[in-house]
């Protein structure tokens, strides 16, 4: 396989972490021990902090299903930049709403730095104003 395609693959299983149940052996190969999560929102930059975030939307949407739209890769930097969307219901409090009992679109961009064929930094950005405005 070629580092393209390998890098492409890590985020593909990346994003696929993000659907109930969670593989936390998967994880835990994925992220460095290092891991730094650059778009923390205020939390702890850490892989265990990371994995704390996870384990609640995955609580407050516990039938999660998220894919990828668009994945970019820039191999000579080893960084891959992922569009993607989800889509769960809202069976517990998130970011302060809920829960609502609806089907929730979530959308965001993910920018992940791969060294060692392993997730070293993350930067992301997510939409869930359907979520906030409660539409399905």
């Amino acid at each position: 396989m070629n580092e393209r395609a390998e890098l492409e693959l890590i985020a593909r299983r990346w994003i696929s972490l993000w659907c109930a149940p969670v593989d936390w052996v998967l994880f835990d190969r994925l992220h460095a021990d290092s891991f730094r999560d650059c778009s923390s929102a205020g939390r702890d930059v850490s892989k265990e902090a990371f994995a704390d975030s996870l384990a609640r939307l995955i609580s407050a949407f516990p039938d999660l299903q998220t894919w990828a739209e668009d994945i970019v890769v820039d191999e000579a930097a080893g960084v891959v930049a992922i569009r993607w969307s989800a889509t769960g219901t809202n069976r517990a409090p998130f970011l302060g709403i809920g829960p609502t009992g609806r089907q929730t679109p979530i959308t965001g961009i993910e920018i992940i730095e791969i060294a060692d064929r392993r997730i070293a930094r993350r930067w992301g950005e997510w939409d869930v104003s359907g979520h906030v405005r409660g539409t399905a």
